[in-house]
């Protein structure tokens, strides 16, 4: 089990604005489209996590010119004009699911004859939808192990366009990893989602992004088509905004000591669907104010149980558990049986490390309900999930005796989170 970070109650309600750190999701999104680009783009708020230096480093061993300064968070990317300059690779994915569905469609656009690989976790996470469309777009996939996952070698030299159809309830990054590289296609790809889309606000937001690089993109078919013109990148400057899944775990503080928190620079304007979490947290009881450059959550003292359909911000299901364990009535989450599929099988863990610390859980088909009710001391095994380590250790803001087992699988996407958490402690401002 390793190490285990002991969670010290806070001794009263949280009062702290605060600023997580920059977007995950959109980081990497920037990053390929600034990769893929012709010129210099210059990004700020770049996310330092392990899942982002996974893609610089992807990045980087395909020839991109990658200058990223971690202590200002700045990256300069020289684009390659949509061709990457270096075959015969070794991409090292790491554990970040992102980087192993995006860069693989990225490689395929150059003269392409690489290894795509990453940690034991991600190797069993499946990838067969994307190296399916890939084979779809005139790449040669050659598994390595187990056929449709990690690793495999890609041999390609640039993808053709065209149309291909894919599953949308598996996972939206293999759509945004084909949708990243279309622009850099011989010809116009269109995508026709064959089953209804999962976590379509990360689709949105990886539109937006190409957007904001140039990027040509129409929706048809009431949203089940896409259509992307080979018009190729720009390259431009461009500041990523705050994680919008790391703040969770700062408003789920509020609402679980009856405090406030505001997150600065995440506001009305943002792309990021998991900030509809404070909205879940508003039918609950908490109090939410917004306007375009900040978020506020105040808890009310009061928490009530909710029926609610996470399928698009999925990522908020755990941090939601934390709340729901201290809510009047039973909660039920919906729409998230494909978060069985990411780091750990994030359904059965809920509901077994809430059953380890006294609470009833049960498993549904797709998602979970919790009963609240006494809450005994405990160690959270974390399944080397950030997600459960982080939202787990809220329980221990209100709870005696709640440790953290491996604390340290934070580092994959919010290293700051424990040093974070502590700064909101009341008596530290």
């Amino acid at each position: 089990m390793g190490d285990v970070r002991a969670v010290n109650p806070f001794d009263g309600p949280v009062d702290a604005d605060v600023r997580p750190p920059g977007s995950k999701s959109i980081t990497n999104r920037a990053l390929v489209c600034a990769g893929l680009a012709g010129g210099t783009s210059r990004l700020s708020g770049v996310l330092v996590a392990d899942d982002t230096e996974a893609m610089l480093g992807c990045l980087a061993d395909l020839g991109i010119v990658v200058r990223f300064d971690r202590s200002s968070r700045t990256a300069e990317i020289v684009g390659c004009r949509g061709r990457p300059p270096v075959p015969g690779a070794l991409l090292d994915a790491r554990q970040s699911g992102t980087t192993a569905r995006f860069i693989a469609p990225v490689a395929a656009l150059g003269h392409a004859d690489v290894v795509v690989d990453g940690d034991d976790q991600l190797r069993r996470r499946p990838m067969s939808d994307i190296l399916d469309a890939l084979a779809g777009l005139g790449a040669v996939v050659t598994p390595m192990g187990e056929e449709g996952h990690l690793p495999f070698r890609l041999t390609a030299n640039g993808l053709r366009g065209g149309t291909i159809g894919v599953a949308g309830d598996l996972s939206s990054q293999f759509l945004s990893g084909l949708l990243l590289a279309a622009p850099c296609m011989d010809d116009e790809l269109r995508i026709d989602v064959t089953t209804p889309l999962v976590s379509r606000p990360y689709v949105d937001m990886t539109i937006d992004v190409m957007a904001r690089f140039g990027a040509h993109t129409r929706i048809e078919n009431a949203g089940s088509s896409i259509v992307v013109a080979p018009s190729g990148y720009r390259a431009t400057s461009l500041a990523i905004e705050p994680d919008a899944s790391a703040a969770s775990y700062f408003f789920a503080a509020a609402a679980i000591t009856g405090g406030r928190v505001r997150v600065d620079g995440l506001g009305a304007s943002s792309t990021q669907g998991d900030l509809a979490f404070v909205d879940v947290l508003e039918q609950m009881g908490a109090q939410v104010r917004r306007n375009e450059d900040w978020t506020e959550v105040r808890g009310t003292g009061r928490l009530e149980g909710v029926t609610v359909d996470l399928s698009e911000l999925s990522d908020t299901a755990q941090t939601l558990a934390a709340v729901a364990a201290f809510a009047s009535g039973p909660t039920v989450v919906t729409g998230i049986g494909f978060i069985r599929r990411k780091e750990t099988d994030r359904v059965a863990a809920v509901v077994t490390e809430l059953r380890r610390l006294g609470i009833e859980a049960t498993e549904d088909p797709d998602g979970f309900t919790i009963i609240p009710g006494p809450i005994e001391p405990g160690v959270v095994h974390t399944y080397d999930d950030h997600r459960m380590a982080m939202s787990f250790a809220l329980i221990g803001l209100r709870t005696v005796g709640i440790g953290i087992a491996d604390p340290d699988c934070v580092a994959k996407t919010y290293p700051e989170y424990w040093a974070d958490l502590e700064s909101i402690r009341p008596g530290t401002g």
